[in-house]
């Protein structure tokens, strides 16, 4: 049937045709071609697509970021973070400390509305001071940082350890001079132990397992 050949043919043909001009066509590709494209992490594709397994394959990182930017958040962008977390992490405390306390001053004290008042205030003023001084010290140690950070034009675990000395000068600056060294040295010794945290796998030869 030799009509019908041609006939299948030329309607192949025509699609092909039709395909390219419309921009439809696709590069073919045997099952042999496709059976020898590594995909990692992926099942076998079905040889019934006509897609570019090469394109599937993702050797780069899988989101975008604008040109000349950095991977790792900035001081500033961790400011934020950084300050509210201390104010929940010092309301917190606070008031778990205030609960403490209140139970104890109150405990000859029979249960009724006068003792649990007085707990409830003792709880959100040891919450509020705790997060106020917190949030204070946080505050302070990212101004510092982000202040360093841009004079210096380089970010690096000397802008952690300075800014870290510089916020307990600061805080304890209304204690004289014996409280500013005092305040230094618990800024520099906080801040110099959490740099050497940070830099502990690359000390060590361990693979670093820091999250960014």
């Amino acid at each position: 049937y030799p009509s019908m050949d041609n006939n299948s043919q030329g309607s192949g043909g025509v699609k092909a045709g039709l395909g390219s001009l419309f921009g439809g066509g696709a590069p073919q590709y045997s099952n042999t071609e496709l059976a020898g494209v590594p995909l990692t992490g992926m099942s076998p594709l079905s040889p019934y697509l006509n897609v570019d397994p090469r394109f599937l394959v993702q050797d780069t990182d899988e989101f975008i970021l604008p040109t000349g930017a950095n991977k790792t958040r900035g001081r500033f962008e961790l400011a934020f973070f950084t300050i509210g977390g201390s104010c929940m992490t010092g309301a917190t405390f606070g008031a778990l400390n205030g609960l403490r306390m209140g139970l104890k001053e109150t405990r000859d004290m029979a249960w009724s509305k006068p003792r649990n008042v007085q707990i409830l205030n003792m709880v959100t003023r040891q919450g509020a001071s705790w997060a106020n001084t917190l949030g204070s010290i946080a505050l302070l140690y990212s101004a510092f940082g982000v202040a360093i950070e841009k004079a210096r034009g380089a970010e690096d675990d000397i802008n952690t350890v300075a800014a870290g000395t510089l916020t307990g000068m600061l805080f304890k600056s209304g204690g004289g001079l014996k409280g500013v060294a005092r305040g230094g040295l618990v800024g520099l010794a906080l801040s110099g132990a959490y740099a050497l945290y940070n830099n502990w796998d690359h000390l060590t030869g361990s693979p670093s397992s820091r999250l960014y």
